[in-house]
């Protein structure tokens, strides 16, 4: 038997004469993610998607609220352009929410085919006195129903559903091209990476790691939050870079006050190694404005001095009960705060330069770590592929 899913877009729809572009990467999006389900294909109309199923709608469903770009998707019912037949599709659909113990309903038609002549209003009071006759146990009531029938008369046929999905919105990913996440096991980084997704950007995450410093579960620790976001994006390569020795060198070589952002500056020249491996054409991390010490805007000025690539703040004017909020969301925060330390919380000076000048940083720093030992890092680097869980 075959099953429709209606999805609609937002923002994909704004795109002017590249609107099929996105549309294509929208719809390749959705192929990836319905993977291994009997997928009969996938159709357009101006402003809607169409999915046909040959079953395991609800898994379908449920993997369709993850592709960004998405609005909604919906189980529908299609019937042709005839009033009757409509009738028929829209007394099923209330049937089965009377069944769920549904009580109140309301009708909205929308009519993007002008050619079909009965106008919107029209085919509201027809389907829902329809439905009154049909469905005992339903009433109207247009100001706060527990359930909506929506019908959308279109072109070739009509459609009909009240369920519906949310999905993340956004863009598609891969439209707005690649970059590289730096992923601590904080709460901040995975919000900030599905963020940049949101953006249509795919992400290549970098995990530094400072054994025995910090142990293998914090390592665990970013594991489970890229299944987390693999979610959103298929599968995700993960590179765990080895950052014992070069952390050490700073420890032992440089003023404590300066290790944060030595640290951080020793990262972006890792990740800049590893976006240019994949091609990425950005960094992005996970700092917000204020926060700790070393993110005040001459922490990060020095901070992103070592690059040459824009380095993207997604979460730069959040404060943290926002970020906290966003990751409980996500379904990253219980991950995040599992007592595990990152490579960055291990040796936080006692009184940490609030205020570093970029040239006084890198006169203090020079010589700590040569290149070699950079080069080194990044050639042990470890990659994982990750898939949801």
């Amino acid at each position: 038997m075959e099953h429709l899913i209606l999805v609609r877009y937002g923002e994909v729809g704004l795109k002017g004469k590249n609107r099929r572009y996105f549309e294509n990467k929208l719809m390749r999006r959705m192929e990836q993610a319905l993977k291994g389900l009997p997928l009969r294909g996938i159709h357009r109309t101006y402003g809607r998607l169409y999915v046909t199923m040959d079953g395991e709608v609800e898994e379908a469903l449920h993997r369709l609220s993850h592709v960004f770009g998405l609005v909604a998707a919906s189980p529908a019912q299609s019937a042709a352009l005839d009033l009757e037949e409509i009738k028929v599709a829209a007394v099923q659909n209330m049937q089965r929410a009377a069944a769920e113990g549904y009580t109140t309903f309301k009708v909205e038609t929308r009519r993007p085919n002008k050619a079909f002549p009965i106008k919107s209003p029209e085919v509201n009071r027809e389907v829902g006195a329809e439905i009154l006759r049909q469905v005992p146990n339903l009433t109207v009531d247009v100001h706060s129903p527990e359930v909506t029938l929506r019908i959308e008369v279109r072109e070739e046929r009509a459609y009909i559903y009240w369920q519906e999905l949310s999905g993340p919105g956004g863009l598609p990913l891969g439209v707005s091209g690649r970059s590289v996440l730096l992923l601590s096991g904080g709460i901040d980084s995975p919000v900030a990476g599905w963020m940049a997704m949101s953006r249509g950007l795919e992400i290549v995450p970098v995990y530094f790691h400072s054994f025995p410093f910090t142990s293998d579960r914090a390592q665990e620790k970013v594991i489970d939050l890229c299944r987390v976001l693999a979610r959103y994006s298929g599968m995700i390569k993960l590179y765990v870079i080895p950052f014992t020795k070069i952390q050490t060198a700073l420890r032992e070589g440089g003023p404590e006050e300066l290790q944060t952002i030595f640290i951080r500056r020793m990262m972006m020249r890792l990740a800049g190694g590893v976006a240019e491996k994949e091609r990425a054409e950005a960094l992005i991390t996970g700092e917000s404005l204020g926060q700790v010490a070393s993110q005040t805007v001459s922490g990060l000025a020095a901070t992103e001095a070592v690059v040459d690539l824009p380095v993207l703040r997604p979460l730069i004017g959040l404060d943290k009960q926002e970020i906290i909020k966003r990751a409980k969301e996500l379904g990253t925060y219980d991950i995040s705060i599992r007592p595990y330390d990152d490579c960055c919380t291990v040796f936080v000076p006692r009184h940490p330069e609030i205020h570093p000048n970029r040239e006084a940083v890198a006169k203090k720093e020079a010589g700590l770590v040569t290149p070699e030992l950079l080069e080194q890092a990044i050639a042990e680097a470890e990659t994982l592929l990750i898939t949801s869980d």
